[in-house]
């Protein structure tokens, strides 16, 4: 491998997976890397939504959350976002929903009014972040943006929007609690970009859809992430097809990770206690009105 190039790490397919009825998939965790800290998960879904529902009968219905951060990236259709500290937000394809669960909050996710009722396409990244043992307990934060906020690189058939961090001199409106780069973007069929990121970061680069080669020996299809060692080095992409991507880059936590459904924390006497609190409301409660 040519020297300039930083490694990569592992190639993994995003496997169908049921959410209690709700289709995803799912490149990470994967056999093949259980996880890239501080990246613990990621769904991606495409649903299409036939209309004639109400707007409480699709979707992802209130749930908790404590110990991390999920980020939802909209890259087609519209989310409406509410949870139990009173944010109430619809984001449009293009931006993104960071939320803070930190001490526990309860959040649903569901289409718009107008695409339950009249049909529509909805295509979503959920990333989970993990936060680390000394801010598990912050207090829970909405961040939602629109993609017109987030400041864009275009050149030679590529776009990169930043979402948050900084990549190609912009620097994206999201704060985060620990050093994050986030970007969304797409290539023209045939467009090449070297990437350049904190040499101490865990990297990954996930494929929406296209295809292309990687650092010039790496083919990679659609639905398939690519992790990146850390290590000197720009990556390269070289686009074969017309290609959405989602790029993220983070200071690694070196915490132990032990999660149980809607949580992320350091043990297991947290995570039971974090179900006890979810249990007598100190999470908040989340009364949903249509």
């Amino acid at each position: 491998m040519t020297a300039n190039w930083r490694p990569i790490r592992a190639v993994t397919r995003a496997r169908a997976i049921d959410m209690d009825g709700f289709a995803v998939k799912q490149p990470l965790p994967h056999p093949g890397l259980a996880h890239l800290d501080p990246f613990l998960l990621l769904h991606h879904a495409r649903v299409e939504h036939p209309g004639g529902h109400r707007p409480q009968e699709d979707g992802v219905p209130p749930h908790p959350h404590r110990g991390f951060e999920p980020v939802t990236f909209v890259f087609d259709g519209a989310v409406h976002h509410r949870d139990s500290r009173g944010n109430d937000s619809v984001i449009q394809a293009g931006g993104v929903q960071w939320t803070t669960a930190g001490m526990g909050l309860v959040h649903s996710e569901r289409p718009t009014r107008e695409i339950s009722e009249h049909g529509g396409t909805q295509e979503i990244v959920q990333l989970w972040i993990n936060l680390p043992k000394r801010l598990k307990f912050v207090q829970p934060a909405y961040q939602g943006v629109q993609a017109g906020a987030l400041p864009a690189w275009n050149g030679h058939g590529v776009t990169i929007r930043v979402v948050a961090g900084e990549l190609e001199g912009r620097t994206g409106p999201v704060r985060t609690h620990t050093p994050v780069v986030a970007a969304t973007g797409s290539f023209d069929a045939g467009a090449r970009h070297d990437f350049v990121l904190p040499e101490s970061h865990n990297i990954f680069m996930y494929l929406l859809d296209g295809g292309g080669l990687f650092n010039g020996v790496e083919t990679v299809q659609g639905e398939r992430l690519v992790a990146f060692e850390r290590a000197a080095g720009a990556i390269r992409v070289e686009a074969r097809a017309p290609t959405r991507f989602l790029l993220m880059s983070g200071e690694p936590i070196n915490e132990s990770v032990v999660t149980s459904g809607p949580f992320v924390m350091n043990d297991t006497t947290e995570i039971l206690e974090a179900m006890r609190d979810f249990r007598m409301g100190k999470m908040g409660v989340l009364i949903e009105t249509f």
